[in-house]
């Protein structure tokens, strides 16, 4: 048996179930016992599940329980197989965690572990104790574990207002949300306080200092709300997903949910307003509906836009707002209650009409609802007493425009009837009238096609009373000489009509549907242009048609630059009318849409809205539309929220695409230039040993004059300050391409520096050196050898950079987790502004000096900082001098025992 279309299921739909159930088949279950607070009974009310499990056969293992010295909660565990605690240092501690490798290698069917929301020491896998029972839960074990209310990330705050205190211990919804139960344990404010004070929630000090604060009365009955409320939502989306699978269409009253009807009339914000303090006063979610059949489609744009207002209005006041095209208003609000479980329709008073108007036109809204939705309430709103029965000028000139309109359209249907029976008089000759009929069917068509359903069936009359008066005998008469043709007018009347009603109701699905094809369109041809950019010129100029061929109006991608500027396209920069720079830049910061249409400056022709990416916003969308329900209504804004979206998420690719290529020339660029620094330094070593061998030999020739002398020992000082730019140059390259390993040891600082002073005390002669060790400093995992390299760089540095004489200190101490070595001096100082510049390669505090050297000492001091997971930078020293600082990790050093001392008795 062949579905109806609206109950057919969605094959991708279908697909995703599949993909679902295939999942949760190999994924284990998760049950969360949740409540208000500690003390409620979670874990006893767990350990009593799993004790019954345990019983049936259940093979399960306890992976961690806190029972917090409760001898009840204690004694549940008592026959069940505990999880040994990994113990784990921390700050010369050794602390007692859950050992997830071990309940691996374990897998029992079902594992308990407590309290979710719980913060692993550091170190551990993973940082939070949800995030080990997901890795769990992928292996294909089943979980039981608590959580409390003031642990979900939503609710962090919330919960931090009513109680004072700011819990850290969060986990995100998405994981509640997605455990296959949720067992609510709950215990009433009264007798939670009475177990507290019995010493059953906490002991001594602890549970007097809870009482004064997170536990009094007000903060429990609170925190029970949010627990049973979050649990009733949960148990509502379930429901949902229940429904929905089983194609189930009849409204379940579990949530007094509200359905609100906005209608074409000026009461519509009167309803709207109505609905938003209904659905606070009970607390409920509700949604706010405009259905838009082809009659209203047709309303002038003043008066569309005001319809379009109220649907706004409905959705800054909470309401999950909806536009849909229709025939009949009824359907289609019966069908959206029921597809949302919305057991509740609010909508305004209809006027009494007289008799005749009722047989004419049918039944009202209000009595199709009743008798087509007897499991949906119905809520009539009455008429404001604000509201003037008198229009206004421009409403008037509206309605006049809106009934001269709607005659032209019927006074054509007329015209054609009238023209069909003229070029059909002359035919009737040759033609019999069952030819004739088909042409005034015909007629009927064309007329539905084009002005829709009212103007058909005055055609169908018209054209009903044409054939007699023309063309049944006696012509020229509306008398029937045979009766069987009453039954042709009859015939011709239905069929006259219900194909109009049929071409007229084709028609506007075509119509609808052409436009969501011609939406679907758009976005997929400005994804595939965008997917080929490489530009940031080519997502602009490629969104910027996209966007103004679907609004017929200007679109501008205000882009965001490399120092965080918004900028105009090029050659829009001269318009005058184009949009404000600081309402887009209001945009960008605040994340909002801003300008036509919204809260924040809607005076504004230009609609702005965020480039939302990822990772930032990466620019702003500057519109101006020519219709103002391009961004007023909900399916045509969602469609610029996609559109922004998509362009952000382009803008952000080709941002990281264009780091990634400036990175890949760095890269190349940094390997050439160790290449041929390499290369360059090998190949000078040779030469410079032969120089300097010379100038040695020459040097203690007794031959060789005073001057000559001296020229060969300056020839010496200056091939070993070459030879020492060259070591400078390959331990470069080495740091850079990592060949350098470092041997890395536990040793004291004081070790170090001691050696770098003797190695240095020719090049700091001239200088006083004074040291301030810290006593008691710990030792450091460093190599030694390259950490007095750094020290040797920096007092060389120093004494280049300071005149004779001056005063150099050497300080260590420990500074939180970090030993801080510092290298002090009252010289000139550093370059202002230069300070961190002075690390790179190659630069050199003055650009044009006659201090000798490359620039590479201190770069060397930064790589080898790096290498050992340290830090470096320099400062000015207050008074005068620079200030060079060296920061070590501490870590934790191996334990030296004590070692006794043997005495002979």
């Amino acid at each position: 048996m062949l579905l109806p279309d609206n109950q057919r299921p969605d094959p991708d739909a279908l697909l995703e179930q599949l993909r679902e159930e295939e999942l949760r088949a190999t994924r284990g279950k998760l049950r969360i016992y949740f409540g208000s607070s500690a003390g409620v009974g979670k874990t006893y009310a767990m350990l009593q599940a799993a004790r019954k499990l345990k019983s049936e056969g259940r093979d399960l293992l306890v992976g961690v329980v806190e029972t917090h010295s409760r001898s009840e909660t204690l004694a549940l565990t008592e026959g069940l197989t505990v999880l040994p605690a990994r113990q784990v240092e921390y700050r010369g501690k050794s602390l007692p965690e859950f050992d997830l490798d071990a309940a691996l290698t374990r897998k029992p069917a079902l594992i308990l572990v407590d309290e979710l929301a719980h913060s692993n020491v550091a170190g551990s896998r993973h940082p939070k104790r949800w995030q080990d029972v997901e890795e769990l839960l992928a292996n294909g074990i089943d979980v039981y574990t608590t959580l409390n209310v003031q642990h979900l990330e939503s609710l962090n705050d919330v919960v931090g207002g009513i109680t004072g205190v700011r819990v850290q211990e969060t986990l995100p919804d998405t994981f509640f949300d997605a455990a296959d139960e949720v067992l609510i344990v709950d215990t009433p404010a009264d007798e939670l306080l009475a177990r507290l004070k019995a010493g059953k929630v906490y002991a001594g000090p602890q549970a007097e200092r809870a009482a004064k604060n997170f536990f009094r009365k007000g903060n429990l009955m609170a925190l029970r709300e949010l627990a049973l409320r979050r649990t009733a939502d949960r148990v509502e989306y379930d429901v949902q997903a229940w429904r929905s699978n089983k194609a189930i269409s009849q409204v379940w009253k579990t949530e007094a949910a509200i359905l609100c009807a906005i209608g074409p009339t000026a009461r519509a914000e009167h309803v709207v307003r109505s609905a938003a303090r209904l659905a606070q006063q009970l607390n409920v979610s509700w949604h706010a509906v405009y259905v838009e059949t082809p009659r209203l489609r047709s309303l002038p744009d003043a008066q569309r836009e005001r319809i379009l207002r109220v649907v706004r209005l409905a959705h800054d006041l909470g309401a999950t707002t909806a536009v849909l095209q229709e025939q009949a208003v009824a359907q289609a609000l019966i069908e959206h209650a029921r597809e949302h479980n919305l057991s509740q329709l609010m909508l305004g008073r209809a006027p009494a009409r007289p008799a005749w108007q009722q047989w004419f036109a049918g039944a009202g809204l209000h009595d199709q609802l009743s008798d087509s939705a007897a499991d949906v309430d119905l809520i009539e709103v009455g008429q404001p007493t604000t509201v003037k029965t008198v229009s206004v000028p421009a409403e008037s000139s509206a309605a006049w425009e809106r009934v001269a309109s709607q005659w032209r359209r019927y006074l054509g249907a007329a015209l054609v009837c009238v023209t069909t029976a003229a070029l059909s008089w002359p035919l009737h000759v040759w033609f019999d009238l069952t030819n004739i009929v088909m042409l005034f069917l015909l007629a009927v068509v064309g007329v539905a096609l084009r002005w829709g359903r009212g103007p058909s069936v005055l055609a169908s009359f018209v054209s009903v009373g044409l054939f007699d008066f023309f063309f049944v005998p006696p012509q020229m008469s509306f008398a029937v000489s045979d009766v069987q043709y009453v039954v042709t007018f009859a015939v011709m009347l239905a069929v006259g009509l219900i194909t109009g009603q049929l071409t007229a109701h084709l028609r506007y699905q075509a119509t609808v549907a052409a436009e969501r094809e011609g939406r679907s369109r758009a976005l997929f041809e400005l994804t595939r242009e965008l997917s080929g950019a490489l530009q940031t010129e080519q997502v602009v100029e490629s969104a910027q048609a996209s966007l103004a061929r679907e609004l017929h109006g200007p679109a501008l991608v205000l882009a965001l630059s490399l120092n965080d500027e918004l900028h105009l396209p090029a050659g829009s920069e001269s318009a005058m009318d184009g949009p404000d720079l600081g309402t887009a830049r209001w945009t960008l910061d605040h994340g909002q849409a801003a300008g036509l249409a919204t809260d924040t400056l809607p005076g504004s022709a230009w609609f702005y809205l965020p480039l939302q990416a990822p990772m930032r916003a990466r620019g702003v969308l500057a519109l101006r539309p020519r219709e103002l329900a391009a961004v007023m209504q909900p399916e045509r804004r969602a469609q610029l929220d996609t559109y922004a979206s998509i362009i952000g998420q382009a803008l952000e690719r080709v941002h990281y695409v264009e780091v990634a290529q400036d990175a890949l020339v760095h890269v190349e660029s940094e390997r050439l230039r160790n290449s041929l620094l390499s290369a360059l330094s090998h190949d000078l070593r040779t030469p410079l040993a032969v120089v300097y061998g010379l100038a040695d030999t020459l040097a203690v020739l007794p031959s060789l004059p005073e001057e000559g002398r001296d020229m060969a020992q300056a020839l010496q000082r200056e091939s070993q300050r070459i030879n020492a730019m060259v070591n400078n140059l390959l331990d470069m390259a080495r740091l850079q391409s990592g060949a350098v390993q470092l041997r890395r040891e536990w040793q004291p600082i004081e070790e170090v520096v001691g050696s770098a002073l003797q190695a240095m005390q020719a090049v700091l002669r001239g200088h006083q050196v004074t040291t301030d060790l810290a006593p008691g400093l710990p030792l450091v995992d460093l190599d030694a050898v390259l950490i007095e390299r750094v020290l040797c760089n920096l007092l060389e540095n120093t004494a280049k950079y300071t005149p004779v004489g001056s005063a150099v200190r050497i300080a260590a101490a420990v500074h939180g987790e970090e030993l801080w070595l510092c290298v002090t001096d009252n010289g000139p100082g550093l370059p202002a502004g230069r300070e961190e510049a002075l690390f790179e390669k190659f630069a050199r505090a003055k650009s044009e000096s006659t201090t000798p050297g490359v620039g590479l000492g201190l770069a060397i001091c930064r790589a080898i900082m790096e290498a050992h997971q340290g830090r470096i930078w320099a400062e000015q020293t207050p008074g005068g001098g620079a200030t060079f600082v060296l920061a070590l990790p501490l870590g934790t050093p191996p334990i030296v025992p004590e070692l006794e001392e043997e005495t002979e008795l």
